[in-house]
């Protein structure tokens, strides 16, 4: 440990004549940087604090008022009407101070009132101008004059350069739709999905809602979103994450793929340095809040809130309910390898370890020859299973002792990384690499990898990454930013020497990972091997297919003046009605950050227009024209339902809201019982790409990430990720459970590509020419 590592550098003797000390220079070298580096980060972070507090304004900008009134005082001109002379006579101690005195310092208060005002009247204003959405509402580039004049105003009350957070106080809170659009909305979206009958039971029971209970819910939601910066988000993090007591292993979490063609090196530990070193560059960024704010339209500024617990967090088991723990500025790494479990300390003389010195010390883990304690092989298994006996071994067996310590340094450290034995990721030589290192990163051998951990760095001995995700602290867009900005570090600024190692120079004198030790009795390994066992069957269930659809991509659907996601909305509808023969509840998510603590909402989108085009490809006697035509309303209606979504007005975020105030307030309200309990069989989400633009993926085409997925919601249907990938390519991430005899994920991916080819060959020109994309003609 690095108290042991110090303690060597420093020894002293008690003799006879006094006490002899020895120091060593490096040590003191060391503690003497690394106390220099904590303030410059203390003042970084605080000059930053700083910076993004009156933001949109800056400190210099006081000194501007400031020096604008001192020269009222002398001219005849009062700019404060009064205010100055008001303050200067109420000033305490006014008679051990001279007039003069008196004078500066009241019109300094008062220029420092007037800057503090102004502050907030522009951030106001610009919350203001936020809350306007209609941009989002109008054709794809075709911008009226109103968003034009909008546009440039919200630039100009923007300021410049802002940090991180400095939009977060001028967002607009999310609104509390009105009950009666969202009973409309909602009866509209399950109109395709009953009969007669069942839809109009349905519409008495969501009637009857609104006429009777629906009022006083409404109320007390309305004022929950005065009161709170967000009146969904901490509902939705505690009641569908933390409370659920089922595994988090695969039901939950979520995986991000390394880049899809290129692999930097072919040495683990060289690319686990590289990456590592890239992430702890990030978490400075990140700290000191210098990340530039992702904004729409380069201009509207998205939140940044879910940013906060990346690193240093973890997911802690509970009987009832989990907690999320965050903790700052952990300065070390836990690392699994082979059954072991090791801690290494990130930073030496106040600097992050370089690549190169990650790289050694990762290659020291690798050939340790040590072997595991008992139990210690298969101890992250208690993260994989039910949470509630993991809760009760964490607190019979870990609240003392060693094992307090040890888990400690798991649950306090950065991240979590796992050098796995079996190299994986994508080989078009081989039949479904895809599918394999999908399932190494969603689930492993589910005994190696920290499932509470924000997020689990995995390492291949081929040089592959990829990252595991807990999914109640943020949503995938979020460990997608940080993927971009490692990825392109790696590869475009860190850079590999010709034989694959890490640029730079190596200190062979930093002190070896240090072993944690475990002391786990047969009782608490009994615990172990059956969490281990459930979530075993867990893994084995899912079925997996990882799907490439480079026939054509965003670029070609561009062309055909269809929005890319509701296109491939419109092909999972029609694969999904050729796969099950009937439609189902889709469930497609949309992020809400463009509101202060937004994370998604639920876009509906098996609607009426889209089971009325679907019919229509499988009707024989339709015609092309006719196709085509339900093809746009549907998308369209889609894109309308997306966009609804995104400002605030959907469907199920309030329905879900309405529900829990039904619960406090012991309201027993069969409308909502129905509404929460019905499963989704069909759950999609869009993982976004280029976010920070960092790599031009024209000019480099190969350095393109392969996005990622998650495990099956309903035990009965698919779940399906998909990532537009430039102009050409559109991967999807298929999965469902071998268990259910009606679903197949290879099937179901065949499904998809038909439709998708289908979809396209309806905007062929009239003489049966499709459209050409890359000297590719597709029919």
């Amino acid at each position: 440990m690095a108290e042991a590592h110090q303690a060597v550098g420093f020894e002293f003797t008690v003799r006879p004549d006094g006490v002899d000390i020895k120091l060593s220079r490096e040590v003191i070298k060391n503690i003497y940087l690394s106390g220099v580096t904590a303030w410059k980060k203390r003042a970084i972070k605080f000059k930053n604090g700083v910076l993004a507090g009156v933001y949109p304004a800056s400190p210099s900008s006081w000194l501007i008022v400031v020096i604008l009134m001192m020269s009222s005082l002398y001219t005849h001109i009062d700019p404060s009407l009064g205010m100055i002379n008001a303050i200067k006579d109420t000033l305490p101690f006014k008679d051990y101070m001279s007039v003069q005195t008196r004078a500066v310092l009241g019109a300094i208060l008062f220029a420092t009132g007037l800057w503090l005002f102004l502050i907030v009247l522009l951030r106001y204003t610009l919350k203001v101008l936020l809350s306007y959405h209609g941009w989002i509402f109008e054709s794809h580039g075709r911008m009226t004059t109103s968003t034009k004049v909008w546009l440039n105003l919200v630039k100009m009350f923007s300021g410049r350069r802002p940090l991180l957070y400095s939009f977060q106080a001028s967002l607009p809170r999310l609104p509390v739709p009105s009950v009666e659009d969202t009973i409309r909305r909602y009866l509209e979206s399950v109109r395709p999905l009953l009969d007669d009958n069942q839809y109009n039971q349905m519409e008495i029971l969501a009637n009857e809602f609104k006429d009777t209970q629906a009022t006083q819910l409404q109320r007390f939601l309305i004022l929950k979103s005065w009161w709170s910066n967000n009146y969904v988000s901490d509902w939705w993090e505690e009641y569908i994450y933390l409370r659920s007591r089922s595994p988090i292993m695969v039901n939950s979490n979520f995986y991000v793929m390394d880049l899809l063609y290129v692999t930097p090196t072919h040495r683990q530990a060289a690319r686990a340095g590289n990456v590592v070193h890239a992430m702890l560059q990030y978490r400075r960024k990140l700290e000191r809040g210098e990340h530039a704010p992702l904004r729409a339209l380069g201009t509207v500024p998205m939140c940044s809130t879910q940013m906060e617990r990346m690193f240093n967090t973890t997911r802690l088991p509970g009987i009832e309910t989990d907690i999320v723990q965050h903790l700052n500025d952990r300065k070390h790494l836990v690392i699994y390898h082979k059954g072991r479990f090791f801690q290494l300390w990130l930073y030496t003389g106040g600097r992050h370890l370089l690549p190169s010195e990650l790289e050694m010390q990762f290659q020291r883990i690798l050939n340790d020859t040590s072997k595991p304690q008992p139990g210690e092989l298969k101890l992250a298994a208690l993260t994989a299973g039910n949470r509630v006996p993991w809760a009760q071994a964490r607190h019979q067996y870990f609240s003392a002792g060693v094992n307090k310590q040890s888990l400690d340094v798991v649950e306090s450290a950065a991240f979590f990384l796992a050098l796995d034995e079996e190299p994986q990721g994508y080989d078009p030589s081989k039949d479904r690499s895809l599918d394999s290192y999908a399932k190494s990163l969603l689930h492993g051998k589910c005994y190696d990898r920290w499932f509470d951990k924000s997020f689990n760095l995995i390492s291949y001995p081929n040089g592959k990454m990829g990252i595991n995700t807990e999914h109640s602290w943020a949503d995938a867009p979020i460990i997608g930013h940080m993927w971009e900005y490692v990825l392109a570090t790696d590869c475009f600024h860190l850079g590999y020497t010709e034989e694959g190692h890490c640029k730079g120079d190596v200190n062979k004198g930093l002190p070896f990972p240090t072993r944690l030790k475990w002391d786990l009795p047969t009782e608490c390994q009994k615990v172990i091997e059956s969490s281990c066992l459930l979530a075993k069957q867990i893994a084995n269930d899912v079925d997996f297919y990882g799907y490439l659809f480079n026939d054509f991509g965003k670029g070609l659907i561009k062309k055909c003046r269809t929005s890319p996601d509701a296109f491939i909305q419109m092909a999972l509808q029609l694969a999904q009605f050729r796969d099950q023969k009937v439609f189902c509840l889709t469930y497609e998510s949309s992020m809400t950050r463009m509101f202060r603590d937004g994370r998604t909402e639920t876009v509906r989108s098996c609607t009426s227009e889209a089971v009325a085009f679907v019919r229509a490809m499988e009707d024989s006697s339709a015609k092309k024209a006719q196709k085509l035509s339900l093809f746009k309303k549907a998308a369209e209606k889609h894109q309308n339902m997306y966009r609804l979504a995104m400002t605030g007005a959907g469907i199920d975020r309030h329905l879900f809201c309405l529900y829990i105030m039904s619960k406090y307030y012991r309201v027993n309200s069969p409308f909502l019982k129905q509404v929460l309990s019905e499963p989704w069989k069909l759950s999609t989400s869009q993982t976004p790409q280029q976010q920070l633009n960092l790599v031009d993926i024209n000019k480099f085409p190969k350095y393109v990430g392969a996005g990622g997925g998650f495990g099956p919601v309903a035990d009965d249907g698919y779940g399906v990720s998909y990532i537009i990938v430039g102009e050409n390519l559109i991967t999807f991430h298929i999965s469902c459970k071998h268990s259910c005899p009606d679903t197949d994920s290879y099937r179901f991916g065949h499904h998809i590509q038909r439709a998708m080819l289908d979809i396209q060959a309806l905007f062929s020109t009239e003489n049966g020419t499709a459209v050409v994309q890359n000297g590719k003609k597709h029919m």
